[in-house]
């Protein structure tokens, strides 16, 4: 999980400061990895390698998107839902993230190495293999 501070005016010309959280669960990665197949660095690599600017800006948008949430007030949940995503995709809070992200590497960087879990095994990697004998 990663708390990212972002300054923003909204649309009453009001300036904030406020803390926002970002987090992606072993679960949701593993879904991302499936649906890459298997291969969500390699992905990734290759649209960075190929410039492909369209393709960089709609996986940044949806990794920020899917990460945002909201810590509940004992810290047992990280609640995430389309709502609440929509919710902070209207604010100018994520404009000046997503652009504050697409426009330093090492921002982005940051943001993704603290959103993903910490995955210290091979129990983590999904294995297509090991599922087509069910199909």
């Amino acid at each position: 999980m990663i708390k990212w501070p972002i300054t923003y005016t909204d649309y009453n010309g009001v300036e904030y400061t406020e803390d926002f959280y970002f987090n992606l669960n072993r679960a949701e990665v593993m879904e991302m990895q499936l649906n890459a197949n298997g291969a969500l660095e390699e992905y990734l690599q290759q649209i960075v390698d190929d410039h492909d600017g369209p393709k960089i800006a709609e996986f940044y948008r949806t990794l920020i998107l899917k990460s945002y949430g909201k810590k509940s007030p004992d810290g047992r949940r990280f609640i995430k839902s389309a709502a609440i995503s929509e919710e902070f995709q209207q604010t100018e809070a994520y404009v000046n993230l997503y652009m504050e992200l697409l426009n330093d590497t090492e921002k982005i960087k940051k943001f993704t190495e603290g959103v993903m879990p910490k995955v210290d095994t091979d129990q983590d990697k999904p294995s297509l293999e090991n599922h087509m004998n069910v199909l």
